[in-house]
């Protein structure tokens, strides 16, 4: 039995990996709350407390596209009131070498920006992929994660 074609992703702009990567990633919040995110942040008053201020309605809204996306996925801790926590599906786990990538270009062109440490360089994806199981990895309570707190800035 053969299968059938799997049914073309709907491009907002192209197929065009780069047009379809920005589309679903390239906002000005995408990219910040999934670096959160690595570093062990889970609930939605951890976001709003990151120092770039994103404001509540633009949070849930981002985090309503990167779940849509298939980034991250939305989980239940408490009930009455519900209360939910956030955690990187593989999609959003894999996109670490682009943080990464983005770290280094920033660190060499972009004079005074902050170091998240050599830790960070290390990381893989696997370790931050949240399995179905409930098992979930990346909550930042590892040994070596890093806190914003600890991070060194980087000389010009």
């Amino acid at each position: 039995m053969s299968r059938a074609p799997a049914r073309p992703a709907d491009f907002a702009r192209s197929s065009c990996p780069v047009a379809v990567a920005l589309d679903t990633i390239g906002d000005k919040w995408s990219l910040v709350v999934l670096r959160d995110m690595f570093i062990g942040k889970r609930k939605f008053s951890e976001f709003l407390a990151s120092p770039e201020g994103i404001k509540r309605n633009i949070l849930a809204e981002r985090l309503k596209r990167l779940e849509a996306a298939g980034m991250i996925r939305r989980v239940r801790y408490q009930a009455r009131p519900d209360r939910f926590e956030y955690r990187l599906t593989s999609a959003g786990a894999h996109l670490l070498p682009v943080l990464q990538s983005i770290v280094r270009w920033a660190q060499a062109f972009v004079p005074g920006v902050w170091s998240p440490g050599d830790e960070f360089f290390a990381w893989r994806p696997e370790r931050f992929i949240d399995e179905e199981d409930g098992q979930g990895r990346g909550r930042g309570d590892e040994p070596n994660a890093v806190k914003p707190r600890t991070a060194r800035r980087r000389r010009g």
